[in-house]
């Protein structure tokens, strides 16, 4: 095979169930306004990464192995954007969404990936480590495109569905400010680790 698929699969598994900007912000999402009013977002979100899995495919990194300031550049503002999310995430409060304000929809979902290092990370990683050299550009990022779809959409759903759940559990205890900060902070950790540990 051109393209390693079952192992491409495995991998995209292991990324797209592990905890990261996404996820975090579909699970706050989730929590805060319901699985249902999160769809929308949730749907941006998956076919966000679309976005940078064609451009990446038909030629994006050689352009950023001759401007590598600039990709540097773009990740770091990238992560910095990330992180003021977070920081939204943390001084949220579970179930107020409903009555005083609408859930982020899915134009707001659509750039979550874009601006997410551990995406740009995984599509990289999924080219170099799964794809054989001389596969025609096409069928490389077509199967690379399919495979993380169908993961996404099999699990980011999840992650909006467990914080629904969540909240309806903690939602107006004490221990509400503690999981949204755990969020937040699981969401720093996982941009941190990406631009300084070398991680996918």
């Amino acid at each position: 095979m051109s393209v390693a698929i079952a192992s491409l699969a495995v991998f995209a598994l292991s990324q797209v169930g592990t905890p990261g900007p996404a996820n975090m912000a579909m699970m706050a999402t989730g929590a805060r306004f319901g699985f249902r009013a999160a769809l929308p977002f949730v749907a941006g979100v998956v076919l966000g990464k679309q976005l940078i899995i064609w451009p990446i495919g038909f030629g994006l990194m050689q352009l950023a192995e001759r401007a590598p300031l600039l990709f540097t550049t773009l990740k770091f503002a990238s992560a910095a954007y990330i992180i003021w999310l977070a920081w939204k995430v943390a001084n949220l409060r579970l179930g107020l969404g409903h009555e005083t304000e609408n859930a982020p929809g899915f134009l707001a979902g659509l750039i979550v990936h874009p601006l997410n290092p551990k995406a740009w990370a995984m599509i990289v990683g999924s080219f170099t480590a799964f794809v054989a050299p001389g596969t025609p550009t096409l069928v490389a990022t077509a199967t690379v495109a399919a495979v993380l779809l169908c993961c996404q959409i099999a699990l980011h759903p999840l992650w909006t569905l467990a914080g629904a759940a969540i909240a309806k559990t903690v939602a107006g205890t004490i221990w509400e400010k503690y999981l949204m900060w755990t969020l937040a902070g699981l969401t720093v950790a996982s941009v941190l680790f990406v631009l300084f540990g070398g991680g996918t």
